[in-house]
C-alpha cells in the first residue's frame, strides 16, 4: 500500500513537472508527456525487482571501475602526440568500452567479489542472524510446518526464487500426483508465512550459469553463509562435501525416535508378510518397521514380541524381533 501511494505521488509530480516545462498553449500535452514518462519509469522500477541487490551493486562498482580505467587509458593515449581534433571521440570510445567491460566482469565475478578496505573486510550487518535456505523437498514434505510451530528453528528462512519456480512447475504438472504435491508445498509456504509469523523471504539470486537446482542451493548457501534445510539425501551429501552445514529433517526424526535395546518387549500389530520365510511386518507409531520372526501365521493380530537387534541406516531404523514365549 505504501509503494502504491509513493508511485501515485511520483506520477502526479511528473505531471506537474511536465506542466511547468510547457507554455500555456501546450500545457496539456506536456502534462500528458510528463505522466507518460513517470509511468514508464515506474514500469522500469517494477521490472527491476528481479535484479538482485548484489548483482546491481556489482554492476555499479564495475561501472565506476570502468570510468576510472577509461580515464587512465585516455590520459596515457594523449601523451603520445597531439590528438586535439579526436580527443572527444577517443574519450567517448574509451569510456564506452571500459564501462561495458567493467560491468560485465563485476557481474560475472560477483560471487567471489568483495569490497575490501586494507585488512578489514566489510561484512553484513545481519551476520549474527542465522539464515536457513530451504529446498523443494522439505517444502513438499510438510513437516517443516510443525517444526516452525514449536519455535525449534531460529533465524531467517530463505526460499530461493528458483525453488519457488520449481514448486510452481510441479503444481502445474499434468501428473495428478505431482500436481497435488506441488500445491501442498505452496500451501505449506503460505501457512509458514501468514499463520506462523515466521521470518520468511524470497531470494532473487538465480545463478543462470548453474543448471541444477541442488547446485544452485549449495552455491547460494555458501554465498550467504547459510545452512540448508532438506530431506533430500543426495543434496545432504553434496552440501556436506562442500562444507555447507545441513539440517536434515529425516535425521532429526530418527534422532527423536525412542531407543530400544535387545531383550525389551513390545506389542505390535502384524500387518503383512516379510521378505524371508515365516516373517511378518509391523510398524510402530513413529513409522519404524518391525520385523517379527515366526510371525507370518499371526498377521492381523497384535502380538507381544521381544527385540533381538536394531539396524540403523540412512533411510531409517529397522527393529528385528521374535515372538515372545513361542
Amino acid at each position: 500500500m505504501t509503494l502504491l501511494f509513493i508511485r501515485i505521488l511520483f506520477i502526479v509530480g511528473a505531471v506537474l513537472i511536465g506542466y511547468q516545462t510547457g507554455g500555456p498553449a501546450n500545457g496539456w500535452i506536456k502534462m500528458l508527456a510528463g505522466g507518460f514518462a513517470g509511468l514508464l519509469i515506474i514500469l522500469f522500477e517494477i521490472g527491476m525487482r528481479r535484479i538482485s541487490v548484489r548483482g546491481l551493486s556489482s554492476a555499479v562498482f564495475g561501472l565506476l571501475l570502468g570510468l576510472v580505467m577509461s580515464r587512465i587509458v585516455y590520459e596515457a593515449i594523449i601523451l603520445f602526440g597531439p590528438l586535439q581534433e579526436n580527443l572527444k571521440i577517443i574519450r567517448a570510445i574509451m569510456t564506452f568500452i571500459f564501462c561495458y567491460l567493467g560491468m560485465i566482469m563485476a557481474i560475472r565475478g560477483k560471487d567471489e567479489f568483495n569490497i575490501i578496505i586494507p585488512y578489514v573486510r566489510l561484512s553484513r550487518q545481519d551476520e549474527s542472524e542465522s539464515m536457513i535456505v530451504i529446498d523443494t523437498s522439505v517444502i513438499i514434505d510438510g513437516r517443516i510446518t510443525d517444526i516452525c510451530k514449536t519455535k525449534f528453528l531460529e533465524g531467517k528462512l530463505i526460499v530461493p526464487r528458483f525453488v519457488l519456480k520449481e514448486l510452481q512447475q510441479i503444481a502445474d504438472s499434468s501428473d495428478p500426483i505431482k500436481r497435488q504435491r506441488g500445491r501442498r508445498g505452496l500451501e505449506v509456504l503460505n501457512t509458514i508465512q501468514k499463520d506462523l509469523g515466521v521470518h520468511l523471504t524470497i531470494h532473487e539470486e538465480d545463478f543462470p550459469d548453474v543448471p541444477e537446482v541442488d547446485a544452485k542451493l549449495v552455491k547460494l548457501a555458501k554465498l550467504l553463509g547459510a545452512m540448508v534445510l532438506t530431506v533430500d539425501f543426495n543434496l545432504n551429501r553434496v552440501a556436506t562435501i562442500q562444507n555447507v552445514r545441513v539440517l536434515n529433517i529425516n535425521e532429526l526424526a530418527n534422532a527423536l525416535k525412542p531407543v530400544v535395546f535387545p531383550g525389551e518387549t513390545m506389542e505390535i500389530k502384524l500387518i503383512k508378510e516379510g521378505k524371508e520365510h515365516n516373517q511378518a511386518i509391523g510398524y510402530l507409531e513413529d513409522g519404524t518397521m518391525v520385523v517379527v520372526e515366526e510371525g507370518r501365521k499371526f498377521i492381523g493380530q497384535t502380538m507381544k514380541v521381544a527385540v533381538t537387534s536394531v539396524l540403523q541406516t540412512q533411510a531409517g531404523r529397522m527393529i528385528f524381533t521374535k515372538m515372545e514365549n513361542r
